[in-house]
């Protein structure tokens, strides 16, 4: 994102009800990339939507729980219910909502959690 001057088209997902943490979290792993990569840029703000942690940290919504469902059987690509769920529902509410333009490269960045899935195998019956 930085190399192509793009900083402030970074999005975060709080999944958790914790949006300074994960606000932290996200400058954290944004920059650190950033060094990895050999860029000499940090950035210190980006937009952070709160609409998706609901009902509360560790538990997933029906919202969640669908686009868990629909990644994992269009993009075979497993997210948990706790982050991982609740971000790509995010993600995909931002798309249907218009929030990028046709065409658009989005880089989703997944962090894993998948193995959580059994922990709420009730949810998938």
């Amino acid at each position: 994102m930085a190399q192509y001057g793009r900083e402030k088209d970074v999005i975060a997902i709080d999944a958790s009800f914790t949006p300074e943490k994960t606000k932290e979290q996200t400058l954290r792993i944004v920059n650190n990339t950033n060094k990895l990569l050999g860029l000499d840029k940090t950035i210190d703000d980006f937009q952070l939507d709160t609409r998706f942690a609901h009902p509360c940290y560790g538990l997933p919504n029906e919202g969640t729980i669908e686009a868990i469902k629909f990644v994992g059987r269009t993009e075979g690509v497993l997210t948990d219910p706790v982050y991982e769920g609740k971000s790509i529902q995010g993600l995909i509410q931002l798309v249907k909502e218009g929030a990028f333009k046709e065409g658009s490269n989005i880089l989703y960045v997944h962090l894993g959690g998948a193995s959580a899935l059994s922990a709420y195998s009730s949810y998938f019956k």
